[in-house]
């Protein structure tokens, strides 16, 4: 886990064409994707299409996200942060809890970006697997240049999901997936690009990394 500063980010929507900034405290984000090691492991199945324990997880849904980071707390004796809801479509975040969760869609981007202002923190080959490197399947997590933070793989190769509803007034239940994908263009790849997908949606460019509140 990396411990990332305090801060404010500036979130925008194309869609909407609307922008809002949110102060940040403190928190710690895992340097690499959640591994198909490290999910067997903990949720004991394998429901990656790919094979290999160092790819990013993939073909998980929000709510086995969710899920897989209360599995997480628990093994490690922390307090769960979510009671999910029993349609696994929805679930209440206990802010109190020190177990692991999803991070905010402001806690991604905050990170993602490490300080810099542009589209990416790198050139995108350098930092990212994508649609014009990646030989149309997905990669071992941490082969490519980190951000200056030291977190590898914030844009390509799987898409990760946030906590945050994208548009409940339009869109419902659909949750907010950031960071671009092995199969995408260099267009989606951008700190700032915002997708949406139904809670129980899996496919094969959409994974998860685990965050923790800061101890209090």
């Amino acid at each position: 886990m990396v411990a990332v500063p305090a801060g404010t980010v500036t979130l925008s929507d194309r869609r909407t064409r609307r922008s809002w900034p949110v102060d940040l405290a403190p928190y710690r984000l895992a340097a690499y994707p959640v591994t198909q090691a490290q999910y067997a492991r903990v949720a004991g199945r394998r429901p990656s299409t790919a094979r290999g324990d160092l790819l990013p997880v993939e073909c998980v849904s929000w709510s086995d996200a969710v899920e897989f980071c209360n599995a997480l707390s628990r093994c490690e004796g922390l307090a769960p942060a979510y009671r999910l809801d029993a349609g696994g479509e929805g679930a209440e975040w206990d802010a109190s809890a020190d177990g692991y969760r999803l991070p905010t869609e402001a806690e991604w981007e905050h990170a993602c970006r490490a300080g810099t202002t542009g589209p990416r923190y790198g050139p995108l080959d350098e930092i990212a697997w994508y649609r014009g490197n990646a030989g149309e399947h997905v990669h071992d997590v941490g082969g490519k240049r980190p951000n200056a933070w030291g977190l590898y793989d914030m844009l390509g190769n799987v898409w990760e999901w946030c906590w945050d509803l994208y548009d409940a007034e339009v869109y419902g239940a659909y949750r907010v997936l950031r960071g671009g994908g092995w199969s995408d263009e260099h267009w989606s790849c951008r700190a700032s690009v915002r997708r949406r997908s139904h809670p129980t949606f899996r496919i094969d460019d959409v994974g998860l990394r685990v965050a923790r509140s800061a101890v209090r």
